[in-house]
């Protein structure tokens, strides 16, 4: 714990405090003015994207082994709503260790409700391998989450709607045969996933324009302290770390001295 409080030091808590309020002031200005223009400030055609980012600069490209698959950052206050029944939830299984009508049983006898729908990894294959199939999946529900066994094929089945801009990648869950569905599902669900690039530059999502400030402060030292146990050396690789939305400049939080 000593160890960790040190490394949590790296990161000035008024900092971060300054940078996002800073964000959700212009944030909401933007917001304020776009609707006195009638929205068009807003680009033709742009998917809206209220989510804060931590932007991470390694100090080397990381191994090809660390960018193959997304990462799982568990934070404290959820990017969706803290209200498990209120997400409509879509559960990927590979259809034969776990099959759906299986995975079905279990999710009623845990009492796991926001798990709408189950699919086998062939029936996706089958049914959704067109683009405008694959859209219409996205768009039906909030959040996706998979079977550790089948993550690494999804990339291939699912293609660049869910991939490219990385806004519902399938979360990874570990699902055993028998309890425990319901604990892994609620973490899946207060996680943010790390995609390191094959370069020096990522992000992970801390938060939303409708969040308080201070979960999304929170937010940060959870997301840093899971980036940092992650890439190689930890703090030790970690160039520089900065917190912005997708449209906003980059506002500073760390540098290496």
């Amino acid at each position: 714990m000593a160890a960790a409080s040190r490394e949590r030091n790296r990161l000035n808590e008024d900092r971060v405090r300054k940078a996002t309020n800073a964000l959700l002031k212009w944030k909401k200005k933007k917001s304020l003015l776009s609707n006195s223009n009638g929205g068009d400030d807003e680009e033709e055609g742009e998917e809206s994207d209220d989510f804060i980012y931590l932007s991470i600069t390694l100090k080397k490209v990381p191994p090809r082994n660390l960018t193959l698959a997304p990462h799982r950052i568990l934070l404290r206050h959820p990017l969706l709503s803290q209200d498990y029944s209120s997400l409509n939830i879509c559960l990927i299984v590979d259809g034969k260790r776990i099959t759906a009508e299986s995975a079905q049983k279990i999710l009623v006898g845990q009492g796991i409700p926001y798990v709408k729908q189950v699919l086998k990894l062939s029936k996706v294959k089958s049914d959704y391998n067109s683009f405008e199939s694959k859209r219409n999946l996205y768009d039906s529900f909030d959040v996706f989450l998979a079977d550790r066994r089948v993550v690494d094929l999804l990339p291939k089945v699912l293609g660049r709607v869910f991939y490219k801009k990385r806004k519902k990648i399938p979360v990874a869950v570990e699902l055993g045969g028998g309890g425990g569905w319901k604990e892994e599902i609620e973490r899946a669900c207060k996680s943010s996933l790390l995609c390191l690039s094959s370069g020096s530059c990522s992000a992970v999502r801390v938060g939303r324009n409708a969040m308080k400030a201070e979960e999304i402060v929170e937010n940060v030292f959870d997301a840093v302290d899971g980036v940092a146990g992650i890439v190689p050396k930890k703090w030790g690789g970690i160039k520089c770390l900065h917190l912005k939305f997708c449209d906003s400049l980059a506002l500073p939080l760390y540098a290496e001295e």
